[in-house]
């Protein structure tokens, strides 16, 4: 089987940045791409919240990704990924064209944006059709525009664009908001908005640009036109994690849960961009993401192969763990240190607060605890609390 040492799957923002920084940081990286770069940001037809980049397409955006990912040598693969999957401690990525063994996997696959499925939406995306007030609102000034849906998204995203539009219409197929009461307080006393009950849109009109939005009332079967210039769809979005599904910590949705590091609920997997549990995704919070899980995944990488050759591949070690937030355990590593210097016993010492996942690994429970293992299974492990407990030990 296929070995690397950081596979990123998603060759959008996170992804691309998951690459330049891995590079950088001498990891051998393989870039698991499906499509175009840039992912999401190829629908939007005009940037203009990137820092340094006045203006840009999503598509030349997303193409500045991929050159700058290319000078470091990120090695690109046109796949499929099927799955994830752990196997006796590894991690495999499953995909169409083979099966690969990484050190660390970053998931930066994205999200997508529900949508209507109406006649004419498809053909409108980048030409008046959106689903990023932040992205496109600033693109309508002093223009007529719609937004389609009736929860909290929706009814904020229409206030928000109020900031721009001249006129807000909310089309809802149900007689009132789904949003919480004082979002939608808030957003009937505008005066720049109107609720369009009871309705849905039946088909989206324009030469090139959005122009008319067909209604149907779906209690009286009426249907009318709505001239607008751009229309935004707030109907849901949900995550590409297809295939990682079940393995990893997800809030409702299947948005996965991270900390502050990128990390999943599994070790060595890690997740960046809009298909993590965030407030704001964005090109420029995608990337954030990218960095920031890729030196982990460095961190993590550059750990394991030590703990590897320290603990899991000699023949016979000594290793004592301690916990580096308790300082009588920190005080105690320090005399483990003197006394093996002093008595020439090779002891391991590692920090077992920052490497729990070694320590549940190995089954040593509660620290400070010395433990004797063998090409890396526990042979004896005893807790200690003083220097002299560990003499008696490795005698």
């Amino acid at each position: 089987m296929e070995k690397r040492e950081l596979v990123i799957i998603g060759a959008g923002p996170a992804g691309l940045t998951s690459a330049i920084y891995g590079r950088r940081a001498g990891l051998d990286v393989l870039l698991i791409e499906k499509g175009v770069p840039g992912g999401q940001i190829n629908i939007t037809a005009e940037i203009e919240n990137w820092p340094g980049v006045a203006h840009a397409s999503g598509q030349e955006l997303g193409d500045m990704f991929r050159v700058h990912a290319e000078k470091f040598n990120t090695e690109f693969r046109d796949a499929d990924v099927k799955k994830i999957e752990l196997r006796d401690g590894s991690k495999v990525v499953v995909t169409d064209k083979g099966e690969i063994e990484a050190e660390a996997i970053i998931l930066a696959t994205g999200a997508y944006f529900r949508k209507l499925g109406c006649e004419g939406e498809v053909e409108h995306i980048g030409g008046g059709v959106s689903y990023c007030a932040v992205c496109d609102g600033a693109f309508f000034e002093d223009q007529v525009i719609a937004v389609v849906g009736g929860g909290n998204t929706a009814v904020e995203e229409a206030c928000y664009l109020t900031n721009f539009a001249s006129k807000v219409y909310i089309i809802h197929r149900r007689d009132a908001f789904r949003a919480d009461r004082a979002a939608t307080e808030r957003t009937l006393s505008n005066p720049k908005i109107e609720p369009i009950w009871n309705s849905v849109v039946e088909k989206i009109e324009g030469d090139g640009m959005v122009e008319n939005l067909v209604l149907k009332n779906v209690k009286t079967g009426e249907v009318s036109d709505l001239p607008v210039a751009g229309v935004f769809v707030f109907v849901g979005q949900a995550p590409h994690d297809e295939c990682i599904r079940g393995l990893v910590e997800a809030k409702k949705g299947g948005w996965i849960v991270t900390n502050d590091d990128m990390e999943t609920s599994v070790e060595g997997v890690f997740a960046a961009g809009d298909v993590r549990d965030k407030n704001l995704r964005q090109v420029v919070t995608a990337a954030s993401d990218g960095a920031i899980a890729a030196m982990a995944a460095s961190a993590y990488i550059n750990e394991q192969v030590h703990l590897r050759s320290t603990l899991l591949d000699p023949e016979r070690v000594v290793a004592f763990f301690y916990s580096s937030i308790v300082e009588s355990q920190v005080r105690l590593s320090n005399a483990v240190e003197e006394m093996s210097k002093e008595t020439g016993e090779k002891v391991a010492i590692i920090d077992g607060y920052r490497n729990a996942r070694m320590v549940e690994k190995l089954e040593l429970g509660e620290m400070p605890v010395v433990v004797e293992l063998k090409k890396g299974v526990v042979a004896s492990k005893k807790t200690v609390a003083t220097a002299s407990e560990l003499s008696e030990f490795l005698k």
